[in-house]
């Protein structure tokens, strides 16, 4: 099989695992508080984060050390996924599944706005407009000012605001610097910031059975097993190949929305969630034009 498929393999896997996790979060939802949730989501995902870095070729090259530059850039993006984590798991409990997930995909246009102040990127017309397309297709989704709207809409857009963050800022990493390595250290920042919540908001409570803990085990077994298989899908071909199959979130959450919550949102998602993914295809297609345009200046 070709790095390619392989690629496309694990990237599905990464988001069906994602799409189990928040089913399993929603499923828990009413009975703990999300900031627990999030702990254990962190806690049992440092399994695979360890796994990532044990494997690691690079991590191995720098001699098995921890330390890593520009920490407090961990740090920043501890706080933001802790965020986004408190926001979409919160907007899951309280939305249909499928809406809330699709919500979140409002991320890729949060990282073309972000890449501007942050990374100083160009952003051309094309792009923008994408961004306008996709956010006409949000507002379509949340229906601002309509008898049905809801406050708690706006969570998954927050959450998208926080991931899109943390995608943007570990581009300010050196590219010597071990992705794994990376990862663990905001995994250990993302579960102090959670941690942090559970003693702020008084969210702790005790697991009521072994059953539930199992949950919590396979939640956060899921979710990190999720961010490993997608960063080895990232390194086994360009990243502009896999990221129009992260869009097979959204119908995974439907089909999961509808066989275990027997929820089916066509009203409130279409036509919005078309434009939604538009905007973000229309980006993918623009990077990929510009990247394979750099290629060719490079090889003259």
């Amino acid at each position: 099989m070709s790095p390619f498929l392989r690629a496309v393999g694990l990237i599905l896997l990464a988001i069906l695992l994602f799409d189990l996790q928040g089913a399993i979060i929603k499923h828990l939802g009413d009975r703990y508080p999300v900031p627990l949730i999030a702990s254990y989501r962190n806690f049992f995902g440092l399994i695979p984060s360890l796994a990532l870095l044990f494997f690691s070729s690079q991590w191995k090259a720098g001699h098995r050390s921890l330390k890593i530059d520009k920490w407090p850039l961990t740090v920043l993006r501890g706080v933001a996924i802790a965020i986004a984590q408190y926001c979409f798991y919160l907007s899951i409990t309280l939305l249909e599944f499928a809406t809330a997930t699709t919500l979140a995909f409002a991320g890729p246009l949060f990282i073309t706005a972000l890449s501007v102040p942050v990374l100083k990127a160009q952003v051309g017309w094309a792009r923008w407009i994408a961004v306008l397309v996709g956010f006409v297709g949000i507002i379509m989704v949340m229906r601002p000012g309509g008898s049905t709207f809801q406050w708690f809409a706006v969570l998954p857009l927050i959450a998208a605001l926080g991931y899109a963050t943390s995608s943007v800022l570990v581009r300010l990493f050196n590219e010597e610097t071990s992705t794994a390595k990376i990862n663990i250290h905001t995994t250990l920042a993302t579960l102090t910031c959670s941690l942090g919540l559970v003693f702020f908001t008084d969210s702790y409570r005790v697991i009521e059975s072994t059953i539930d803990l199992a949950w919590l085990f396979a939640m956060g077994m899921a979710g990190g097993f999720a961010v490993f298989f997608m960063i080895v899908a990232y390194r086994l071909t360009q990243p502009g190949n896999l990221s129009p199959f992260e869009y097979f979130g959204i119908p995974f959450s439907f089909i999961i929305g509808w066989l275990f919550f027997d929820e089916l949102p066509y009203g409130t998602l279409f036509p919005g969630v078309l434009f939604i993914i538009s905007g973000g295809l229309i980006i993918v297609w623009r990077e990929n034009k510009q990247r394979n345009r750099e290629f060719r200046k490079q090889i003259g």
